[in-house]
């Protein structure tokens, strides 16, 4: 066993695993079956060994220093130090896809334990699935950190020595991760509530999910921050870089969310903000590794321009279009139910204007057939 073998076969038993998982999530809603549920499920936890498996190939080839491996010889040298070696794996793009895979597999299976009726349960993995299938389907196929070299360098030219510094290589890129991938629960809590018609719990079930995404987040703008203030000697910590600013976007966005939820959970009102502030914040983060990704800015922040970008951008694309035309198809039946005093912060604010002008509008949303749970 090589680890270029171990790495592909990890990469295609998450990708079985997922499209599996995808399959069975959507069968269990469309016919209404537990045991495709179940299912579901269940392999959630083989798509995480898959994955685990993956990342832990890249540490052993970057470790016995394998140089046969494109990746290695591109981003590692024998005169490393052993903690810039262990973080290596995320330091360029093929090796950033699969942490972001091995991620989204840890998200998806502490979700499929939360309990949920059947109808959003399904809907929920099945969104989760389906981004798993895409990260590493891209693994897969356009960016394998496992490609290897017909004849191998003895050596490597080792990471960018700016980046070689623990809050950027250490702890910024994986809080960033940690924040980015989050947010797809609350999307994924979003799109099954849309095409189920359940527009208040929701809002409660994925707060605390978009806290601790909105918390990594914040921690890692904080580590790169101080990365820049004191690597790149810029003056100050922020400087409108292009990368900084496509990180911030999703940051606003969710926090945005933590206080409309809020809103939504106290008096009923802001249904449309909500699920349009989610769907913008993932679709967001999804953006900002285009952008990064594909070659398209100049930044210090950014990767080489790679063969990623039309597959990332494909991706924001549906995304953004399964989250909005959901939202287009529902907005008439979601009702926000509360009217704020015109003296108070809520009431006086444009939102809350409209509100008491026009009072709530549309028809009440219709219920699934009852298979446990409700609204």
């Amino acid at each position: 066993m090589t680890p270029a073998l171990l790495g592909n076969l990890g990469v295609s038993l998450a990708l079985a695993f997922s499209l599996l998982g995808l399959a069975l999530a959507l069968l269990a809603y469309l016919q209404g079956d537990g045991r495709f549920l179940r299912g579901a499920r269940a392999l959630a936890p083989l798509a995480l060994l898959g994955a685990l498996a993956a990342f832990w190939a890249l540490e052993w080839a970057l470790l016995t220093h394998d140089f046969s491996l494109a990746y290695v010889a591109r981003n590692h040298s024998t005169k490393d130090p052993l903690w810039v070696t262990l973080v290596t794996p995320w330091a360029a793009l093929e090796g950033s896809i699969l942490l972001w895979g091995l991620l989204q597999t840890l998200y998806t299976l502490l979700a499929s334990k939360k309990p949920l009726d059947p109808w959003r349960a399904s809907l929920v993995l099945a969104v989760l699935y389906g981004i798993q299938v895409f990260f590493f389907g891209v693994m897969a196929t356009i960016a394998s950190p496992f490609e290897t070299l017909p004849n191998p360098p003895q050596d490597g030219v080792g990471p960018n020595p700016l980046l070689q510094n623990h809050w950027m290589m250490a702890v910024h890129p994986v809080l960033m991760y940690l924040g980015f991938v989050g947010l797809s629960v609350p999307y994924a809590y979003a799109v099954a509530a849309m095409a189920t018609r359940r527009y208040q719990t929701w809002v409660e079930e994925t707060r605390w999910w978009t806290l601790i995404a909105w918390g990594f987040l914040t921690a890692g703008k904080v580590a790169g921050m101080w990365w820049s203030y004191e690597v790149l000697g810029w003056g100050g910590y922020w400087a409108w870089d292009p990368v900084e600013n496509a990180s911030f976007i999703p940051w606003l966005l969710a926090t945005a969310f933590l206080h409309t939820a809020f809103v939504q959970q106290t008096r009923g009102a802001f249904k449309t903000w909500n699920f349009a502030f989610v769907t913008l914040a993932f679709a967001a983060t999804v953006l900002g590794t285009f952008l990064t990704r594909s070659g398209v800015i100049q930044s210090v922040h950014a990767f080489a321009e790679g063969p990623v970008g039309p597959a990332f951008l494909g991706f924001f694309l549906l995304a953004t279009g399964l989250g909005l035309g959901l939202l287009s198809r529902v907005s008439r039946e979601v009702q926000d139910s509360a009217l704020f005093h015109p003296l108070s912060r809520r009431g006086a604010s444009p939102r809350g204007l409209l509100l008491r002008g026009l009072g709530p509008r549309g028809r009440p949303g219709h219920l699934l057939p009852p298979l446990g749970g409700g609204l």
